[in-house]
């Protein structure tokens, strides 16, 4: 073995064993943190914590733990242990199993409910998996940013993702700031939608698109001299923050793939392959607003790639044409008796405000929809 063969080794083995090592400390930070909501709550359920005496309560909690010299035990941080208990009461059986394989010895009332839980409620295999997934990968400020979400099927959603994809506590806020779920499943039918995201049910192109798509990361100033070649440069120096924004499952292949008829070459911006929808993506970017032309362009891409370029066991490709702006009833009338794998999404280079951002979704969705409410 050379020399730097055993420093690639050592580092690569300092690297897995650190960060095996603050997973163990992120996870137990949250069982410690969801344990102290949960006595929280039981001390207060029993009748302990008269009514209107909480924040004193809270208070002098908070100034005994300080003169023991128990760190992160703030007024502030008590009521968020609550709330996180109050959110997540299901990690019972969860929190209980990882404590007795950490040899933790924990409060005889918990054990009782997680005794009590197993006879009153079923249990299913994939949801004790994800209750697993969310407390060894996630870090408590993951949960903190999930306490801000109201509905639970876009908590479900935003939990799932944060886990598959690995996200930052900053990649997660943006996504929630951004309105990711009501971007991508604008369904109304919650159950048809929880299914998708647990995998049960097979997933469509349009339940991984998004509309509008969010480049607030390019920093980039649309001027009378700024051409489509510079906004595909922009995405691909920004790769790995346009593939986040794109979504799961996104592989980037190819960028101005050329395809020739007689001599006369035409060229695709971006390709992807979807791995689990198992198709070509195919993008075109537009500058300005969508045009009839861009249909038919797009038409002929997804044709080709179907004939010449997809594989036995892919599916069709899918065509998208991002755009600055876009009519709907420009889009509905180029695009009829086309294929239905061609989509026509907007794209913002700022980030809107919450507000802003929840009219421009329903002022898109009303034109194809009739009427539309963000829950």
């Amino acid at each position: 073995m050379k020399l730097n063969e055993l420093v690639n080794i050592i580092h690569a083995t300092h690297q897995q064993t650190e960060k095996s090592a603050w997973q163990q400390v992120n996870m137990n930070l949250s069982m410690r943190n969801w344990l102290i909501g949960y006595y929280l709550y039981q001390f207060e359920q029993k009748g302990n914590s008269r009514a209107g005496f909480g924040i004193q309560l809270y208070k002098k909690l908070a100034g005994h733990l300080k003169k023991k010299n128990v760190k992160g035990m703030s007024f502030t941080n008590l009521h968020l242990f609550k709330q996180f208990y109050l959110a997540y009461p299901q990690f019972v059986q969860t929190v209980s199993e990882q404590m007795k394989k950490g040899q933790i010895q924990i409060v005889q009332t918990l054990s009782e409910q997680f005794k009590s839980s197993k006879k009153s409620v079923k249990s299913v295999v994939s949801v004790q998996d994800h209750h697993l997934g969310l407390i060894t990968k996630l870090s408590f400020s993951h949960f903190v940013e999930m306490l801000k979400i109201e509905g639970e099927t876009q908590r479900f959603f935003y939990e799932t993702e944060c886990v598959r994809n690995n996200w930052s506590v900053r990649e997660l806020n943006r996504a929630i700031s951004t309105l990711l779920f009501e971007r991508t499943h604008r369904s109304k039918n919650k159950k048809a939608v929880i299914a998708k995201i647990r995998g049960i049910a097979k997933l469509q192109p349009e339940d991984i698109l998004k509309d509008p798509y969010i480049f607030d990361f390019l920093d980039i100033d649309f001027k009378a001299e700024f051409s489509e070649n510079d906004l595909e440069q922009s995405l691909i120096d920004h790769l790995q923050k346009f593939l986040i924004e794109l979504g799961r499952g996104f592989c980037f292949e190819a960028r101005q793939k050329r395809i020739t008829f007689d001599n006369k070459h035409y060229f695709i911006d971006l390709v992807f392959y979807h791995r689990i929808l198992k198709c070509h993506v195919l993008i075109d970017l537009k500058i300005g607003a969508f045009d009839h032309a861009d249909a038919g362009q797009m038409n002929l891409y997804l044709n080709y790639y179907k004939e010449e370029e997809a594989s036995k066991d892919d599916n069709p490709p899918i065509g998208i044409v991002l755009c600055a702006h876009k009519n709907e009833a420009m889009v509905k009338y180029a695009t009829g008796g086309m294929s239905k794998k061609m989509f026509v999404g907007k794209y913002l280079v700022n980030l809107p405000s919450e507000e802003e951002l929840k009219q421009l979704i329903v002022s898109d969705t009303q034109a194809i929809y009739g009427r539309y409410e963000i829950a």
